[in-house]
């Protein structure tokens, strides 16, 4: 199959394509730069620049393609960074223009199969309840256009083709600026996530979520959680990190403290217990990590091998 990758120098793009290339598909790497990134092009991928807002433009690089995976983001480079008046602005632009551009390209061009990734913290609050596919989203004012991203790929579904949305839950690796700041509150005794200590947090390896873009290519149409088969509670969850990185367990900041981090901080303190069994029962997929109690230690080992260097979230 002859795919397009957009997003392909993120942290999931980065990992997908040479899993591509080795089950033997003809990939096209789009990003902002053809030179972002030299290893794919030593895997056998097809580098190119692209403007995703161009439509002339993505319509002549989707032209010939089977496929379009678009894992394409943009987002801030801190938790810090990510709080400040309009750091989301690019990434909303990105899931409501481009992603329509390129399912209304891959339309026109024949191409049978669009794959959209999303969010899966975008689900509402379902305390102790299992969250499946059919829970309606219910994304908040910073990150509201996660629907609009989705209602692209849905569109591609309606004209008779194959559209897949991916719901990530919270990434983690050694290349996530996550774990940096989330190491950096650990080591002052606080977990950086306000919520209540028995709530709910779903979460994927960068690895796990890569591999699942795989193996979606053989699903049916519709929405596919991917997450650990086991989501933590808040307790259990940044417990599993401190005992990685050698700390005591961290004490959880009290659930109303969230209001004081705006729309994000509400989103995060929600209990998100997430089913991957959709996906599983659809697809040859299952994590490598069963959950962060796995996951945490392979994480932290690699971190120290690599220095503990973040790569780019997004391309």
């Amino acid at each position: 199959m002859k795919i397009l990758v957009t997003g392909a120098t993120g942290v999931i793009g980065s990992r997908a394509i040479p899993m591509l290339l080795a089950a033997g598909h003809e990939v096209t790497a789009a990003s902002r730069s053809a030179q972002a990134d030299a290893r794919l092009a030593q895997a056998g991928a097809t580098r190119i620049a692209l403007d995703l807002f161009d439509r002339q433009a993505v319509e002549r690089v989707v032209s010939g393609h089977d496929a379009v995976i678009n894992l394409a983001t943009h987002m801030p480079k801190s938790s810090f960074a990510a709080l400040q008046p309009g750091a989301w602005a690019q990434n909303d632009r990105i899931r409501r223009d481009a992603s329509a551009c390129l399912v209304e390209a891959a339309i026109g061009a024949g191409a049978r199969l669009f794959i959209q990734e999303s969010f899966a913290p975008v689900y509402p609050d379902c305390g102790e309840a299992w969250i499946g596919e059919t829970v309606p989203i219910a994304p908040v004012r910073y990150n509201r256009t996660v629907a609009d991203a989705e209602q692209s790929a849905q569109r591609f579904t309606r004209a008779g083709r194959v559209g897949i949305v991916l719901r990530f839950a919270a990434f983690y690796g050694p290349d996530s600026f996550q774990m940096t700041d989330f190491a950096r509150a650990l080591r002052l005794g606080w977990a950086p996530i306000p919520s209540r200590p028995d709530a709910f947090l779903s979460s994927v390896s960068h690895d796990d979520a890569a591999s699942a873009v795989v193996a979606a290519l053989d699903a049916p149409a519709g929405a596919y959680n991917v997450a650990d088969d086991e989501p933590l509670r808040r307790t259990e969850y940044f417990g599993a990190l401190a005992q990685a990185l050698g700390l005591k367990a961290p004490r959880i900041p009290p659930a109303w403290t969230a209001r004081l981090f705006g729309s994000i901080g509400e989103l995060l303190a929600r209990s998100q217990r997430m089913s991957n069994g959709k996906l599983r029962l659809a697809t040859r997929w299952s994590p490598r990590y069963r959950s962060v109690r796995e996951g945490f230690p392979a994480t932290i080992e690699a971190m120290r091998r690599e220095g503990g260097r973040p790569r780019a979230e997004a391309a």
